[in-house]
């Protein structure tokens, strides 16, 4: 199994982790994501970090797409790509509506329409066959219609890039998964309980299927995020998992339309999923963050001493093994949790 590395979104300022990552690069992590939500976004740092490693994968966990039109998205794929001697990975998502719709100010829509063209036009793009044209819900190229000059024309990038950039989308939900198993190299859960791969287990298949025939889990990726935060006081471990969880299951998102509650129930934690969000909404969120279930926390972390640590990723190694997970992403780590993941697994 694969190491790497998130390094979030910004909080109220932003701090340089080149060090933290030139480390991890060092002990031979495979790859490190940067994100974004409304404050710092995602492809500065990713360019920063490229420019700053030698060998380290970079990528983006997630770019949000409704943010930037695809043509944008793959001509900064490709330049950072060229630039750093093919050591970019192409992560993308639909983020959600409070996001795109209040913060953007752009339409929602389709989010698995809009992954479906957004890959396809990307890949156009890529493959330089022929000037890019695409008729969709979301996109018209070139664009014609009310607003339009009517002189748009089909283009060619002029940058050759790689067709075998690795695009991954950001997913959870069974027709998420199912679509990015169709169409796109990989997917990263924002987190995931390792032996708990049923859960994606029947999507995955579906997606495989839809796309013809060469697809499987030898060349797709299932890349989860997970907390990695060590200490000797286990309750002080938990508790930013807890704040996590209680901002994602009960906070993002309306409360009949979260992705991250119904996947705390498919989970198996209906009950507290309810809980969480309940109390979030109503504006307790520490109280939401202390319903948050001990055993959902130390089920999708590496949470306490080093040795519980390593007890724990016994279950990741298996999973690994089982072709259930290529890679697992590290949030919240430090040099200490960095040298035990590299000790058990590299």
């Amino acid at each position: 199994m694969k190491i790497g590395m998130t390094l979030g979104y910004s909080g109220g300022t932003f701090d340089n982790q080149v060090d933290l990552v030139r480390q991890a690069e060092s002990l031979g992590f495979d790859s490190v994501w940067t994100a974004e939500a409304w404050g710092s976004d995602a492809v500065t740092p990713a360019a920063w970090l490229l420019a700053s490693t030698t060998t380290i994968k970079v990528g983006t966990a997630i770019m949000q797409m409704p943010a930037r039109t695809p043509a944008m998205a793959a001509m900064t794929a490709m330049t950072l790509q060229a630039m750093s001697g093919d050591r970019f990975i192409l992560g993308i998502g639909p983020s959600g509506p409070q996001v795109i719709e209040g913060w953007h100010g752009v339409p929602y829509g389709r989010p698995l329409t809009r992954t479906r063209e957004y890959i396809s036009i990307i890949r156009k793009i890529l493959d330089r066959k022929e000037p890019l044209t695409h008729e969709g819900f979301h996109y018209q190229i070139p664009a014609t219609g009310e607003g339009t000059t009517g002189l748009g024309k089909p283009l060619k990038s002029i940058l050759h890039g790689k067709p075998g950039l690795k695009i991954v989308t950001g997913s959870i939900s069974p027709a998420g998964v199912r679509t990015a198993a169709e169409i796109a190299d990989g997917f990263i859960p924002v987190f995931m309980n390792p032996e708990r791969f049923d859960i994606f287990e029947g999507p995955i298949k579906e997606g495989f299927a839809k796309a013809g025939g060469d697809k499987s889990m030898a060349n797709f990726d299932v890349m989860p995020f997970a907390n990695v935060i060590m200490g000797d006081d286990l309750d002080k471990c938990r508790m930013p998992v807890k704040q996590f969880l209680a901002l994602y299951i009960g906070g993002m998102g309306a409360r009949d339309k979260n992705f991250y509650n119904d996947y705390a129930k498919r989970l198996g934690y209906e009950a507290e999923a309810k809980i969480i969000q309940d109390l979030y909404l109503d504006g307790k969120k520490a109280e939401a963050a202390a319903n948050v279930p001990d055993k959902l926390c130390d089920e999708i972390a590496l949470l306490g001493s080093a040795d519980r640590v390593r007890d724990r990723l016994q279950a990741w190694k298996e999973a690994a093994k089982n072709k259930q997970i290529t890679a697992m992403l590290a949030a919240g780590i430090r040099p200490e949790g960095m040298r035990v993941l590299a000790e058990e697994l590299l």
